[in-house]
């Protein structure tokens, strides 16, 4: 089976609401805790090794990087959040960015949040939850480095992680590095976005 995502390609990073491409189409963002794998996930989605830049620092991605896998249909990488290293006014604008993009954006089709196996579900990761609840939008939660664990822990931290998702929200193990449940997050991402 081919995989649509194969093809998706950088076209924007927004600073700014009037960085955005226009508003319509499909979009799925992910979203994710500094260093939680956010990048690795999207490579990984896309059989592509550089497309999203993974780094040892926490909180290089500064924008809302857009890549295009159809003509307006795209994965939007959001900044990593939680990152105590960033300015705070940085911080803040990313927040109310982040927050109006969530509200406003006609074209979110779905939000992967993406969350390390180890420290699953922080503040952070329940608040980007809410704004998709809020927004009725779907979201579906990726367990990533799933390989650091056994498959006992994988299965009671999946568990025990589901019991605490707000309704509707859908979750599963993952990693980028050993390909565990690459498979079912694209099948997920291509849904939402149709292609």
């Amino acid at each position: 089976m081919t995989n649509p995502l194969n093809r998706a390609a950088f076209v924007a990073a927004a600073h700014t609401p009037k960085q955005l491409p226009a508003d319509g189409g499909r979009e799925v963002a992910f979203a994710g805790r500094s260093n939680a794998g956010k990048s690795s996930a999207l490579n990984a989605l896309c059989n592509q090794n550089a497309l999203a830049r993974t780094s040892k620092t926490p909180g290089r991605t500064q924008q809302l990087v857009f890549f295009e896998v159809e003509p307006m249909k795209y994965l939007v990488d959001l900044p990593g959040y939680g990152y105590a290293k960033v300015p705070i006014d940085l911080r803040a604008h990313w927040e109310a960015f982040i927050e109006t993009y969530f509200r406003q954006r006609e074209a979110l089709a779905g939000l992967v949040v993406v969350m390390d196996i180890r420290h699953p579900l922080r503040e952070f990761d329940q608040q980007m939850l809410a704004f998709a609840a809020a927004r009725g939008v779907p979201a579906h939660c990726l367990l990533t480095k799933a390989d650091k664990l056994g498959r006992g822990q994988q299965a009671q931290t999946l568990a025990a992680v589901k019991r605490d998702l707000p309704e509707g929200a859908t979750i599963q193990v993952f990693s980028a590095e050993s390909k565990i449940g690459v498979e079912e997050a694209r099948r997920v991402v291509c849904g939402w976005l149709e292609v």
